[in-house]
């Protein structure tokens, strides 16, 4: 019996964000008989997907995390890497900001190289931004092939004359469809659980960091529940920034307004007791909970930095995203009574369907051997 191709993801870490859940959504419905996942990230640390990874048979590396007076180091780490590891055949990096290092060197050693983009901005002060930039820059030249999660994402990372050549695909943020479909005993489950059964129920899924902007958020949840005391706000994820948005929200005296999940498993279900979902992100690449809100039949209001590829219903209402926050509050509260539609056909017809993508990614790794 054959054994499996195995290929290398490169990420920071292994968390619930945007990037590894998609992977992780892949991971989970690829054949792996015949393709395997292991995983290189820049953390020591124990993550979120870590023992599922294993327990589906992949295996999880690390190496140093690149801080500029290590070049040489981080560098010498790789090459010893793939000296030592030839199993790998492709190696698909989603970590940007050191890819034209890893990318060249797994070239060197035979691999075939895969960039993929899934923002449209890099976090950091403007020397950090700058240098991220000068390094990012090269990519566009050592990858073999360029992915991106739109073509916002695409131009951003790879220029704009890249996305018209031929080693450039686009890998749309597909997801479970099934697992989105409204459910109403879910709905309830989760609303008496979390005890808000009869109230207007205002969500948001991402990671508290500062391209989520979730100090806007909390602006304009306070002005809502000002003209709707019935308003609760659910916020799913956590992040380096929650401390400071947990004390924005005392300072307010809306604590009692507001619940926390921290990171969750089943972020489904917890969209299933939502009415309505906010995503004022300041930049993002194309985000895959928009896509997930849709599937759930959730009126979502989103700032207008967002890619309108993530339009794939009439869901979406796109708001200026230095408009004031009692301009999103009125917006938002023209959902108080929504009726969930099921948008199962309209997801798949836009091609954001997993089984769909994971084939087509699937046949792409074989077919580069």
């Amino acid at each position: 019996m054959n054994k499996p191709i195995r290929i290398l993801h490169v990420l920071g870490a292994l968390n619930r964000g945007g990037a590894e859940t998609m992977i992780m959504n892949i991971y989970r419905n690829i054949d792996r008989s015949k393709i395997q996942f292991d995983f290189m990230i820049h953390t020591n640390e124990k993550c979120d997907y870590d023992d599922e990874i294993i327990k589906l048979g992949g295996k999880i590396y690390s190496v140093p995390r690149y801080v500029g007076k290590n070049h040489f180091k981080y560098k010498h780490a790789w090459d010893t890497f793939f000296s030592s590891h030839t199993e790998h055949k492709i190696v698909h990096g989603h970590m940007r900001s050191t890819a034209a290092i890893y990318l060249e060197i797994a070239k060197k050693h035979g691999l075939v190289t895969i960039a993929h983009s899934h923002s449209t901005a890099s976090r950091g002060n403007k020397i950090e931004q700058l240098v991220k930039s000068v390094m990012q820059f090269r990519i566009r030249y050592r990858a073999d092939y360029l992915f991106a999660c739109s073509n916002e994402a695409g131009k951003w990372l790879f220029g704009k004359k890249a996305i018209s050549k031929d080693n450039y695909k686009i890998i749309k943020n597909a997801i479970d469809v099934e697992k989105y479909v409204f459910n109403e005993v879910k709905r309830s489950e989760i609303r008496t659980v979390l005890d808000i059964e009869d109230k207007f129920v205002v969500g948001h899924v991402g990671s508290f960091t500062y391209p989520k902007n979730h100090k806007f958020l909390i602006e304009v949840f306070y002005q809502i529940q000002m003209q709707n005391k019935n308003a609760v706000l659910l916020l799913v994820g956590d992040g380096e920034l929650r401390s400071q948005i947990e004390n924005q929200i005392n300072k307010l005296r809306i604590k009692d307004k507001v619940i926390l999940t921290g990171v969750v498993p089943n972020v489904n279900d917890y969209m299933q007791a939502m009415d309505v979902f906010v995503f004022p992100s300041l930049w993002e690449g194309l985000p895959v909970t928009v896509i997930e809100a849709q599937a759930t039949g959730l009126h979502c209001v989103i700032s207008d930095t967002i890619t309108d590829e993530v339009k794939i219903t009439q869901l979406v209402k796109a708001l200026l995203i230095d408009a004031t926050p009692d301009s999103w509050a009125n917006q938002i509260l023209t959902y108080t009574k929504p009726v969930r539609e099921n948008t199962k056909e309209y997801i798949c017809n836009a091609g954001y369907d997993i089984k769909t993508t994971t084939k087509w990614l699937e046949d792409f790794y074989i077919s580069e051997l």
